[in-house]
């Protein structure tokens, strides 16, 4: 039975290592809205698991070969090379670094660590009799750098009558006839089935999974790995006519960046992967073809490929050939890096298709973020400032409401943690969190600290002290729990509650010491810092 990257160990200091991957991206045009949402939940998710204190790599990167992008790069006048250079330090590396992207390594297919060991991996499965040559006519999306199965493709109408159609792109596909090598596909479905079996959450979600497992159950044809058509691609060693296909250069970047047949001690302390995250797509890719690849090899397979759902606008998947893409920049110089960070994983459950609305996001930034979250920090902010002088009373008299508090916080960091880090439920985890901050709004409205201030015996100023404290504390957990979604807005909370000076750097506290409760000193300074989500502002009309 293969190993899996959920039963790896990482071998440095014992520490368990936690791989994560997302798709490498087409450079034929700039990003878009689809794009980010996987980057962003890949980023999240390494930012949880760092804050469990793990051993983390986070990749992502850019494919940068195949026939679409040979021919973009002609429409633009220039080389692929070119193109491919222009877009990713013009518009890819650009967006990760604005959106907050803690990515541990970007990978290029064009960079000699990869090609190199890409014809490697290939040499040695022709060696080893896993690949032949042969010759094969079907139709083909370059769109999708796939051979498509007649039953997949739809009737064109409109300006494509009589055209028969990718069910993805929508346009036409091509009919080709080419003289391949393929790679023995056919031969690993029963093993893959066995696989499927004995690891049920390898494919995520369950709809996704039983997709696979129906396509493989239908019969798996040999799969041709090599193009000889066009010159854009990584040569067959052997053969240097032909150009290595491009899924397979593409999947083989999962292995390259952390050190393939180049550094043994990095491969095998990182690799194979814990989370591959993929649009679904190109799940059969990844679920199919990749775990061949590897059991071929004699590789150990990743411990889970977790398929998003489509973003979707008016009905339609949002890409840039639906003519629906959407630049994240629209989005974040309107509601701020972190709501865009936060509203994507909060309003769409992880696996399923969700749609994005203007004014969606503008109702739950305005309801969850600014109402209930950021008037929660000014107001206990404010509060601390006014009756003690911005110095952070004593706990001095808990009682039942109290410990209401706290049990409500032992659960959220629970149930926020088993969500995110070990289902990649990023909606229950976040909802979770912001389940506590309600909690506390009412915490905090039953109490009526400000009719309790009026008190001004040692019980009423002990009573006082006692909900201002039991507020703050439960803000800096908030900070914690909701740091690898809004790392920006969490460093200015906690830099608010003082609580760096005694507690240190936001960055460094465990996920699951926030529930741990006492934890911020009395005596913190407290300030009113800016608001964490200003009003909206009417966006400017077009």
């Amino acid at each position: 039975m293969a190993a899996t990257g959920s039963e790896k160990q990482g071998a440095a200091n014992g520490v368990q290592s936690f791989y994560v991957s997302t798709p490498i991206y087409y450079v034929n045009d700039a990003p878009h809205l689809g794009h980010a949402y996987t980057t962003v939940a890949g980023d999240v998710l390494t930012r949880w698991h760092r804050q469990r204190g793990e051993k983390v790599w986070y990749l992502t990167g850019t494919d940068e070969h195949g026939q679409k992008i040979m021919r973009t790069a002609e429409t633009n006048g220039v080389s692929p090379q070119e193109w491919c250079d222009k877009l990713v330090e013009e518009a890819w590396r650009p967006l990760w670094e604005h959106l907050n992207i803690a990515n541990d390594d970007f990978i290029r297919t064009t960079e000699k660590r990869h090609t190199d060991r890409v014809q490697e991996f290939v040499q040695d499965l022709y060696d080893k009799g896993e690949i032949y040559k042969g010759g094969y006519e079907g139709p083909y999306c370059v769109g999708c750098e796939e051979y498509k199965l007649p039953g997949e493709l739809l009737d064109g109408e409109g300006e494509y009558a009589g055209q028969k159609l990718c069910p993805i792109h929508k346009k036409p596909v091509e009919l080709l006839s080419e003289e391949n090598y393929f790679f023995k596909l056919s031969e690993y479905g029963d093993k893959l089935l066995e696989h499927y079996a004995a690891h049920p959450d390898f494919i995520q979600p369950e709809s996704a999974r039983n997709e696979v497992v129906n396509f493989v159950k239908q019969g798996l044809q040999d799969l041709s790995i090599s193009r000889s058509t066009f010159d854009w691609g990584v040569p067959v060693p052997w053969d240097p006519k032909h150009v290595i296909y491009v899924w397979v250069d593409a999947l083989l970047n999962y292995a390259t960046a952390v050190g393939y047949n180049e550094n043994p001690a990095k491969f095998g302390d990182t690799f194979p992967a814990n989370v591959h995250l993929v649009g679904k797509d190109i799940l059969r890719f990844h679920a199919v073809i990749w775990p061949a690849m590897l059991m071929a090899q004699g590789l150990p397979l990743p411990g889970k490929i977790a398929a998003n759902g489509w973003l979707m606008v008016g009905g339609e998947k949002m890409s840039k050939s639906n003519l629906t893409g959407i630049k994240p920049q629209d989005l974040t110089s309107h509601f701020g890096v972190d709501a865009y960070r936060w509203y994507f994983l909060r309003a769409i459950a992880f696996g399923q298709d969700g749609s994005f609305s203007w004014e969606d996001f503008t109702a739950r930034y305005t309801s969850e973020l600014a109402n209930d979250y950021g008037n929660l920090a000014s107001r206990v902010a404010a509060m601390v400032g006014k009756y003690f002088g911005g110095a952070l009373p004593a706990d001095e008299a808990p009682g039942e409401a109290e410990q209401a508090v706290r049990d409500g916080l032992a659960k959220a960091v629970a149930e926020a943690d088993r969500r995110v880090g070990d289902e990649l439920d990023f909606q229950g985890g976040i909802l979770a969190v912001f389940d506590f901050v309600k909690q506390v709004n009412g915490y905090i409205t039953e109490q009526e600290p400000w009719k309790v201030a009026k008190d001004e015996s040692p019980e009423g100023r002990a009573r006082l002290a006692t909900i201002l404290y039991t507020a703050a504390e439960s803000l800096r957990a908030v900070a914690v729990l909701l740091n690898p979604v809004m790392p920006e807005t969490s460093q200015k909370l906690w830099d608010s509650l003082g609580a760096e000076a005694p507690l240190g750097a936001l960055a460094e506290q465990r996920v699951g010491d926030a529930g741990t409760w006492g934890l911020l000193p009395a005596g913190a300074t407290v300030t009113k810092g800016a608001v964490l989500f200003p009003r909206l502002e009417e966006p400017k009309k077009a």
